[in-house]
């Protein structure tokens, strides 16, 4: 890997610096973060283009293995646990306006998901504790700890079926997906514990269920900084515990509209009864424009990230065969948000796939209902 493309991973920490230029700016300016991210970067992707290099076999347990790009995921941890507390000392020590308080919160919210749980979505697919640590540290600053268990225990096993909430179906807007993947994620975490503690001998009801503390911990984290502010000023603010309930809201509704645009009607086949295909890098939407995969960690190669789950961010390949997505990922999530451009958008490059690589034959049963 070249030091240009080495270094180009610090990008993000750019973003929360906008977030905090345009609240001190005030006013329209706190929706600086917005613009940046959905309007600058998409040009700076089309004007530098695809990133063609993927790591020769020989440099991946370098890269792998290299402390640097673990640091940065370790700082990135650190900045948003400290973007989050100032925010919500900002809030409670200033009067916002109601246009800077939406432009404010929509600023710390795209901090939290767009890149706080994509690297949290990275480190809580490593072995080391620490990592798998921070993946849970980051996640409680968004009210979405139970990811770490429904998405590695979860999706990665179902991707592409009817079993997974967080795969979205042909012809299924984000309107309808949306409220499946959130809620059926989060009960699906539940089983999952509840199976794990089960085969233990122990009561889904035991301490040991990280799901009670998953969703206990935010509520403290927040019932604690809200007292602690209110005994700071020697005044109660409702903003707080609202502010950041709301960043939570759009940092997670982020995570769920790139859900849905990662995997939009992507089947295995069904080989035998509940039993699949092996995943492989057709499975995935992938997009592999220079700077939104700087930016998001390499997530947009998403295909090897599910094919080969174990690869750390750095050693992610683009695979040309993955079926593509025409913008990148900023691009993407607006367009969701308008299902008949979606559908005009993506159906027919969803045609494309099936006809391509399975034909006229079935696939997973009931992936359509």
């Amino acid at each position: 890997m070249n030091n240009l493309k080495r270094y180009s991973f610090i990008v993000c920490f750019l973003v929360p610096a906008f977030a905090v230029l345009g609240y001190y700016l005030g006013g329209a300016y706190n929706f600086l973060t917005f613009a940046i991210v959905f309007g600058l970067l998409p040009i700076l992707d089309v004007v530098i283009g695809a990133d063609p290099s993927n790591p020769a076999e020989e440099e991946v347990p370098a890269l792998q293995n290299e402390f640097y790009f673990r640091f940065l995921t370790y700082v990135w941890a650190w900045v948003q646990f400290g973007l989050v507390l100032w925010a919500l000392y900002e809030v409670q020590t200033k009067n916002l306006s109601t246009l800077e308080w939406w432009g404010f919160v929509l600023a710390i919210g795209i901090n939290t998901g767009g890149i706080g749980i994509t690297v949290a979505h990275e480190l809580g697919h490593k072995s080391k504790k620490i990592e798998q640590w921070y993946s849970k540290f980051i996640l409680m600053t968004v009210c979405y700890m139970h990811f770490f268990i429904e998405h590695n225990r979860g999706h990665h096993v179902n991707v592409s079926t009817h079993e997974d909430p967080a795969s979205s179906r042909k012809g299924e807007s984000f309107y309808r997906f949306y409220p499946r993947t959130v809620f059926g994620s989060y009960f699906s975490a539940w089983k999952l514990e509840a199976k794990r503690l089960s085969k233990a001998g122990k009561s889904a009801l035991s301490l040991e269920n990280e799901m009670i503390s998953s969703t206990i911990v935010p509520l403290l984290f927040i019932g604690f900084v809200t007292a602690t502010l209110t005994l700071y000023t020697g005044r109660f603010s409702w903003e707080v515990p609202a502010f950041f309930f709301a960043q939570s809201f759009i940092a997670f509704s982020l995570l769920e509209l790139v859900n849905y645009i990662e995997h939009y009607g992507l089947q295995r086949k069904e080989i035998a009864p509940g039993k699949f295909e092996r995943v492989q890098p057709i499975h995935s939407w992938n997009q592999n424009f220079a700077v939104s995969n700087a930016f998001l960690f390499h997530l947009q190669r998403h295909s090897d990230h599910h094919a080969n789950a174990g690869r750390r961010y750095s050693a992610l390949r683009h695979f040309e065969e993955s079926p593509q997505l025409p913008y990148g990922y900023e691009v993407m999530v607006l367009i969701a948000l308008f299902p008949p451009l979606w559908f005009k958008i993506m159906d027919w490059r969803l045609e494309a796939w099936k006809k391509k690589y399975y034909g006229d034959a079935a696939l997973s049963v009931g992936a359509n209902g």
